[in-house]
């Protein structure tokens, strides 16, 4: 009799419990209707009238087979995998150099989605630990329905400019399936303008700025279209099943952003940057080769270790602390920073306009959009504002003469409806950024690297390629 009061009082205080933990989550969702879920809760500690582990049971009442616990383990740990990787943090590995020095090609993170809140899944239906793509056999690893609206769950905090940044690419909404970098939309640009200036056509002198970009496109895409073999099927990806990418935020909603002679300025004063930001240099030697020993020394990661051209030419990524370093070595002759200096055409960066002419090393002055806040549109800036208004917020957009439509109706002037922020990556002249495909909506904001719980030196054999030095260190140091 004891043992089963015991029993009892003890299913109560599970049931408690998972109650408690149960309504606080829903309560932090702040979606009511799941409190349905309740009277399950109560019926797996309580009530026990649906037989929930029937299917694990025998006959005769033996113990069930292995592979039945070993099922109900997976499921289980597949449940818990799924619920940690939406609602707290999720594993991150840097495929590229673009953040060298601050985090280095084969680092592990631990990415924490707390820090300024989780996103409710918009693909709920997908595999965990997959982010789009079945490896070996290339199928999605997510169902496109159902879609749900965005929505951030309460964080720690909000993006702090100067924070390096997980989040969804924003330019990866469609991807030709066998080559996804570049990504679809400069392939079909890159194509475009070839068959245009084959084409050599009047018609395309005679066109609008805006007019000749959407002919490029339509160009290109017909080329992507026509050569399978070569680029794969075209799909769509939704917002949180995109490529992650991580960057250094730069520029904040509401900032005035702008690059001069490779220095940062936001709102008209000097970006601090940290230590480790690096640019390309051009160094001249006395006909010395650069070997391991120097590159080892300057601790120049494996991707970035080329040569300009032959013989004692090279271009390496640097920070200002190296490049003192190597202005003091005998056989350097010279050294000087790569500037890309801005052209007439515009087709150097983002927005890809003339009227924006603008390039890597001096880019802007550019106003960062934010919720809320009104532009004014015509067809001299709407190249700068097409992507949020038509393919981050959802809207139509096409342009009849000098006249802009937006949903069907005249506009002249378009209110954000979220807020947008500018990305970079440390490692400047080897980095595929904003500067490149434009604003990072704060919908494809995932979250926060935290912690390298792991670190592997590509270039080298194991054990040699464990980075111990870098295990559980703060991964914005």
């Amino acid at each position: 009799m004891m043992n089963l009061q015991n029993v009892k009082r003890a299913s109560w205080i599970k049931f408690s419990i998972a109650a408690l933990l149960f309504v606080l989550w829903v309560i932090w969702l702040g979606n009511f209707w799941i409190l349905l879920g309740l009277p399950v809760i109560f019926d797996l500690y309580i009530t026990k009238i649906i037989p929930w582990d029937g299917w694990k049971k025998t006959k005769d009442g033996s113990k069930p087979p292995a592979w039945k616990e070993w099922l109900d383990a997976l499921v289980f740990a597949l449940v818990a995998v799924y619920l940690i990787n939406i609602f707290f943090f999720q594993n991150y590995k840097i495929p590229t150099s673009s953040l060298e020095k601050t985090l280095l090609v084969g680092d592990h993170l631990f990415v924490s989605k707390m820090s300024y809140g989780p996103r409710v899944p918009m693909t709920p239906l997908s595999f965990p630990l997959v982010q789009n793509t079945f490896p070996f056999i290339n199928t999605k690893s997510y169902s496109e329905k159902p879609q749900w609206d965005y929505k951030r769950l309460a964080g720690f905090g909000k993006v702090e400019r100067g924070d390096i940044v997980v989040f969804n690419f924003p330019a990866g909404d469609t991807v030709a399936f066998l080559q996804t970098n570049p990504s679809y939309f400069n392939i079909i640009r890159q194509y475009g303008q070839s068959r245009m200036q084959r084409n050599g056509n009047q018609k395309f002198e005679a066109m609008s700025e805006y007019e000749k970009r959407l002919e490029e496109r339509k160009l290109g895409a017909e080329f992507v279209k026509n050569n399978p073999d070569d680029f794969g099927e075209v799909i769509g990806r939704p917002v949180d099943r995109r490529d992650n990418y991580v960057k250094r935020c730069v520029a904040l909603p509401g900032d005035t952003f702008s690059i001069q002679n490779n220095r940062i300025f936001i709102n008209g004063e000097l970006f601090e940057e940290p230590e480790g930001v690096q640019h390309n240099y051009h160094i001249i030697t006395d006909g010395t080769t650069l070997n391991k020993k120097f590159y080892e020394r300057l601790e120049v990661s494996d991707p970035d270790r080329y040569a300009g051209r032959p013989g004692p030419y090279y271009s390496l990524p640097l920070t200002h602390a190296m490049v003192e370093e190597v202005k003091k070595m005998p056989f350097i002759e010279q050294i000087a920073i790569a500037e890309s200096e801005p052209d007439s055409s515009g087709m150097q960066v983002f927005p890809y306009s003339n009227t924006f002419p603008w390039s890597r090393d001096n880019y802007g002055p550019l106003v960062m959009p934010k919720k809320g806040a009104t532009v004014r549109i015509s067809s001299k800036n709407i190249l700068l504002y097409e992507r949020i208004i038509r393919n981050y917020e959802g809207n139509t957009l096409e342009m009849k003469g000098e006249q802009l439509f937006i949903n069907g109706e005249p506009a002249n002037e378009y209110t954000f409806k979220m807020d947008y922020y500018f990305m970079l990556g440390d490692n400047r002249h080897n980095s595929a950024d904003s500067r490149y495909w434009g604003f990072v909506p704060e919908d494809h904001i995932i979250g926060q690297p935290i912690l390298v719980w792991l670190s592997l030196d590509q270039s080298k054999s194991f054990p040699m390629n464990i980075r111990w030095d870098r295990f559980f260190k703060y991964a914005g140091e």
